[in-house]
């Protein structure tokens, strides 16, 4: 393996419910391409994925993308439900450096013009996640909070998908 590959036994998720801007989608597919991580998108999107915004932000990895749509949150929840899905949202006192994530889980992440809905987070609030930030913003842009979020969880899992020994 060559020493800056990341190489995991089970890939994260990153799950975009219901994305409004292609090219936040395009620099998340290519964030996941980068880190052999799985881009899932859960219907309806305001785009198509064939969108040249969506493709010119993705460059010419799109192709490398390991891509599923679902065409609802509940086809998205009754495939992955023995994984650990954490919810990505400002709505929350936890913080994503605090948990300890594992190979094969899950970060959804709601529309950039309104996040996660409230009833699902209401439903999930053990599993909230948020990014500290100064309250002179309401949240930061959503492929960056994607890969804040991905990076520690590379990082806790030395990159390899198991906890890092110092953990």
């Amino acid at each position: 393996m060559e020493k800056n590959s990341i190489e995991m036994t089970e890939p994260f998720r990153i799950v975009l419910y219901q994305p409004e801007i292609p090219a936040n989608t395009g620099n998340i597919g290519r964030l996941c391409v980068g880190t052999n991580t799985q881009l899932h998108i859960i219907k309806p999107m305001r785009f198509l994925i064939t969108d040249k915004q969506v493709k010119r932000a993705g460059l010419d990895y799109w192709d490398k993308l390991d891509i599923h749509i679902h065409n609802s949150f509940e086809d998205f929840l009754a495939e992955f439900s023995d994984k650990t899905i954490y919810f990505c949202t400002t709505k929350s006192q936890k913080y994503y450096s605090d948990r300890v994530f594992k190979s094969g889980d899950c970060f959804v992440f709601g529309p950039e013009s309104r996040g996660i809905p409230e009833d699902i987070l209401r439903q999930y609030v053990d599993q909230t996640i948020t990014i500290p930030m100064s309250g002179e913003i309401r949240s930061l842009n959503l492929a960056n909070s994607a890969a804040i979020v991905l990076y520690e969880a590379l990082r806790q899992t030395g990159y390899r998908g198991e906890p890092h020994p110092g953990l």
